[in-house]
């Protein structure tokens, strides 16, 4: 055991029902070392990172419990491309809720710790790859102003993790708003327990939606703030590119953060059938699905929720429909908004605005043309290589007409469109390329990545040289 030091752990979830999550420990490690941490955010932590670091080792490796500390494995349920399934943390703990200074928790969870009794057959481990590339792909996701968990630290264990063939083991420490999913209230209105249904959502009210508390009802207030929450960051995802590429129902938190980065990646050429993971053989999860899937996963959580909405279930159905009907109209507000301010408009909508964009990503389709590169393009005022036919001509003419209709100057817009065009994103190769040097024990490559993600709309000289284009597709695996 190690004192709790400058931590401020809380342990609420632990106050559930008992069947929501089995206490358990982390399984110890021969060798563990610091791969990475993050200073910045341990200091948001209200954490001082250097007498931080020499006490969190032992404790990120699972060779040290804190003091009252009360670990457990979350159980929970969810939809794995439909099909649904009783799932639970077969491979990592939450060790509680830190406080931060300004009073919100934040919970503290590992991942790749060892076995729990969700594992499933599993070791319960993880690998030093897909571990630094979680931390490289949400703390780019932060840095571009996505909602996303975040990632603290990652340890080396110093021992080998059998997959395909030996690899180095690892352990995530990740920060997040919390870890209740959609499947979480699955796993309760599985068990047919009306009154854990209703716990959980009081815990979840009063953790993420607390001016809602007392409202007599609540419940569908809190159904409706799950909804939005989900609609606006699928809409984020879609601006910038980005596909999830596993949005089964157990990644889908209730706080509205991005978790889960096992076979994600960011568009490079613009195809809306992109599929990086190489188990969505269907394209279940493909790019153009997202918003999709984003409506059916919230049925799903809107159905855990019908016990909660009234006494009458037709009444309580009607609720319902309502509120996931809402989510298209959510969703389209928030993309169109997103899409306007990437080409420049930041006036009242025009209704021809949505033309003019589906106009622009019919001709990227078209061409194989990269997807940030063409906003950058658009920004940075280099667009000629846009003007490749009398078809493209039109387009072009018809956007700086429109654009200049704004009362505003040209510079003025161009800084607005930097402000949410990123000149970088983690493009797969490079991400690959510092995961490769990773596993072999070099961490350079990934610290200069981090540093160039960290300030996305910087348009520096430096980050120029990571617009690349891959000339092959990419792929990416669960990883585990």
């Amino acid at each position: 055991m190690i004192p709790y030091a400058s931590w401020r752990l809380r342990h609420q979830y632990a106050t559930l029902p008992p069947y929501f999550y089995a206490a358990v420990c982390a399984a110890p490690v021969c060798a563990p070392r610091w791969v990475l941490f993050n200073d910045e955010l341990a200091v948001d932590l209200g954490l001082d990172p250097t007498s931080f670091r020499e006490e969190a080792l032992p404790l990120f490796a699972g060779n040290a419990c804190l003091v009252g500390s009360r670990p457990l494995a979350q159980a929970y349920a969810g939809h794995q491309f439909g099909h649904f399934a009783i799932l639970g943390d077969g491979r990592a703990l939450l060790l509680g809720e830190h406080t931060l200074p300004s009073g919100v928790l934040v919970d503290v969870h590992l991942k790749g710790s060892g076995r729990t009794p969700y594992s499933r057959g599993g070791d319960g481990r993880a690998v030093i790859g897909p571990m630094v590339r979680e931390y490289v792909i949400s703390e780019a996701m932060h840095a571009l102003g996505i909602p996303t968990t975040r990632s603290l630290a990652v340890v080396a264990t110093g021992e080998l993790v059998y997959r395909e063939a030996p690899l180095p083991g690892a352990i995530l420490t990740r920060i997040a708003s919390s870890h209740m999913r959609v499947g979480t209230f699955q796993f309760a209105r599985h068990h047919e327990d009306a009154d854990a249904v209703r716990r959980l959502a009081d815990f979840a009210i009063a953790r993420h939606d607390p001016h809602l508390s007392e409202e007599p009802d609540r419940y569908a207030l809190f159904l409706r703030a799950v909804i939005q929450r989900q609609a606006a960051l699928i809409a984020q995802w879609q601006a910038l590119g980005f596909v999830h590429g596993v949005m089964n129902t157990d990644n889908i938190t209730i706080s509205g953060q991005t978790i889960d980065y096992g076979p994600c990646a960011f568009l490079d050429r613009y195809d809306p059938d992109t599929v990086f993971s190489s188990i969505d053989a269907y394209g279940r999860y493909a790019f153009c699905n997202q918003r999709d899937i984003g409506r059916w996963n919230v049925a799903r959580f809107a159905e855990c929720l019908l016990p909660l909405l009234h006494d009458h279930p037709q009444t309580a159905r009607t609720y319902a429909q309502d509120a996931v009907d809402a989510y298209s109209s959510s969703f389209q507000e928030h993309w169109l908004r997103l899409m306007r301010h990437k080409l420049g408009l930041f006036d009242e909508a025009d209704p021809a605005d949505a033309l003019l964009i589906d106009r622009l990503l019919e001709w990227m389709h078209t061409h194989r043309a990269d997807y940030t590169n063409t906003f950058v393009a658009l920004t940075t005022g280099h667009h000629d290589a846009l003007c490749t036919s009398k078809h493209d001509v039109a387009w072009h003419a018809d956007w700086q007409r429109r654009v200049h209709r704004q009362a505003r100057p040209m510079q003025w817009i161009q800084a607005r469109m930097q402000e949410i065009n990123p000149c970088i994103i983690p493009r797969n190769h490079f991400v690959q390329e510092a995961i490769d040097a990773a596993e072999s024990g070099d961490m350079d490559k990934t610290h200069r990545l981090l540093a160039l993600l960290k300030n996305p709309y910087a348009y520096t000289k430096e980050q120029e040289a990571y617009a690349d284009v891959p000339d092959r597709p990419y792929r990416t695996f669960c990883g585990t």
